[in-house]
């Protein structure tokens, strides 16, 4: 049986729920991945899980579904609900409330819970225990945190909900917590099949839920329904369940007299690394984005994140300080490493297979190698960027660095509204410079865009550019005769700079070969950037 559907009987312990609105969207802030002020919404099983302040400005609620939050707000960011993201950001100030007052209860990302009674007793009362919680959160960067305290976790979460910006706390006095959630909805139970069943019985508050005899209730429910009973009374007798800790996994090297030579800086956390990956073994998990941060003999700070293909061994960990110091991050000699596990993964998914490693594995040590002896930027991968022209989304940034600031860099710039840009399925073959072409019409003149956005005459046929003679100059092939097309689409950019003001229009076509291609007219002008293979 579920020891949290059980009603153990006890008294309710006093607690403390410190909370942070709309986590999800906080913590995508925190990772650099979108603009908190930006209409925001994240989306689990087509339902918003957590909106920004400026998305709840329009119309857009928790609950909504996709294209009614996208009909309040239409240039609402989408972005899919992610658990792991969530606890990996909020795993930082776990730890900092745990600093201050031990017993933390991990309750959901952007939400945990403590027993009161300590920290009351140290910062002189349940306000000043709940304010250097919150504070602590606030110097952390987290702008809107909540607390509440009440009798029993249940209560006290309810009473940290019901805050606001402008009074961030509310404490529910002892033997109040029955009249406190009497007028709160059976919806506060966060269970809807529950409070579904609950409506159509006529039960809309917790405080009628909490008329009901008790025995009715379990005759219904059996314990689950002693458990939401007790709930609605305020008698929440479950104990907060302190966390355990994560074992401590991070390694620091200090070098006295400091370093100025990067080999001499290698050599140095070799043993650090060794120890750090072994480490991590001893708990079965390997390193996957690893953060490095060099301190100078001046103050100077170099911090940055890697991210390996696969999982970080040893001499990774060594090759990352080395690349970092080769960027010149620091302006004096190395005066102490730190190497921090950004994320970790269960190392049974990394065990090689029984009959080798496989082709990707292969391919991903040769790599690793070629880019160990010719430096970081020695081996990139393509990624695909923000912009309206697909040559211009072509970024390269070195391999395995998913988890950098250049990766992240570019999912901002993708994740950014380009009114005009192609949507998927986007073509197989993108020419890196334009492919001069001509689209006629049935008097073989040539096709052209007017200014209102229109075809001056109805497409016939494209003709391409042939294979270059001996002079080097290409002549045309003969025309295709076009069975479909569809456009014009415009594309302007910096309508506001007449030097590099750009106005064009895209069309798709496909020839009687059965090729298609996305096609440019720019200023009469025809050419071809890409080809849908």
């Amino acid at each position: 049986m579920d020891a949290a559907l059980v009603d153990t009987g006890a008294e309710p312990v006093r607690s403390l729920v410190v909370w942070v609105p709309d986590w999800p969207v906080v913590g995508l802030a925190r990772e650099g991945l979108a603009d908190a002020d930006q209409p925001i919404a994240v989306f689990e099983k087509g339902m918003v899980a957590a909106c920004s302040p400026a998305a709840r400005a329009d119309g857009v609620r928790r609950g909504q579904r996709r294209r009614d939050a996208q009909a309040r707000c239409p240039h609402l960011v989408v972005v899919d609900a992610d658990e792991a993201r969530d606890h990996r950001t909020f795993a930082p100030l776990i730890a900092r409330l745990e600093e201050i007052a031990p017993g933390v209860q991990l309750r959901e990302p952007g939400l945990c819970a403590l027993r009161v009674r300590g920290p009351a007793r140290f910062y002189g009362g349940e306000a000043g225990a709940a304010t250097a919680l919150t504070g602590a959160l606030a110097e952390l960067g987290v702008t809107d945190v909540r607390a509440g305290v009440g009798d029993g976790p249940f209560t006290a979460e309810q009473a940290a909900r019901s805050t606001g910006v402008d009074a961030p706390l509310r404490i529910v006095p002892p033997g109040a917590a029955a009249a406190f959630l009497s007028p709160l909805p059976v919806t506060a139970l966060e269970d809807a099949a529950i409070a579904d069943l609950f409506a159509r019985l006529g039960i809309h508050t917790l405080g009628q839920l909490a008329a009901l005899p008790a025995d009715r209730l379990v005759e219904r429910l059996g314990p689950r329904g002693a458990r939401l009973h007790a709930l609605a009374a305020g008698l929440d007798s479950q104990p907060v369940q302190p966390r355990t800790p994560p074992p401590e996994l991070k390694r620091e090297v200090s070098f006295e007299p400091p370093l100025e030579i990067a080999d001499q800086v290698a050599f140095g956390v070799r043993v650090a690394a060794e120890e750090f990956i072994a480490g991590l073994g001893a708990v079965d998990l390997v390193c996957t984005e690893l953060r490095v941060a060099l301190t100078g003999d001046r103050g100077d700070h170099s911090e940055r994140v890697w991210l390996h293909p696969g999982a970080f061994d040893a001499a990774g960990v060594v090759d990352r300080v080395r690349w970092q110091l080769a960027e010149r991050g620091l302006r004096s000699a190395v005066a102490a490493v730190r190497i921090v596990p950004e994320r970790v993964d269960a190392a049974s998914h990394h065990v090689k297979g029984l009959f080798g490693s496989g082709p990707e594995e292969r391919v991903h040590h040769a790599l690793s190698r070629v880019q160990a002896m010719l430096g970081h930027r020695g081996v990139v991968q393509p990624q695909v960027g923000g912009g309206r022209w697909l040559a211009e989304r072509q970024v390269l940034v070195p391999w395995g660095d998913g988890g950098t600031r250049s990766e992240r860099a570019v999912l901002a710039e993708r994740a950014r509204p380009w009114p005009g840009s192609l949507p998927d399925p986007l073509p197989a073959t993108v020419f890196p410079e334009p492919v001069p072409v001509a689209v006629i019409d049935h008097d073989d003149d040539m096709v052209a865009v007017d200014g209102r956005g229109e075809l001056t005459a109805e497409p016939v046929a494209l003709i391409l550019p042939g294979a270059p003679d001996a002079s080097g100059a290409r002549r045309p092939r003969h025309p295709r005769r076009l069975q479909s097309w569809a456009g014009p689409w415009p594309v302007m950019e910096r309508g506001w700079d007449t030097a590099r003001a750009r106005r064009a229009h895209r069309f798709q076509v496909v020839d009687e070969a059965q090729t298609a291609w996305l096609l440019v007219c720019e200023e009469g002008v025809w050419h071809a950037e890409g080809r849908y293979d």
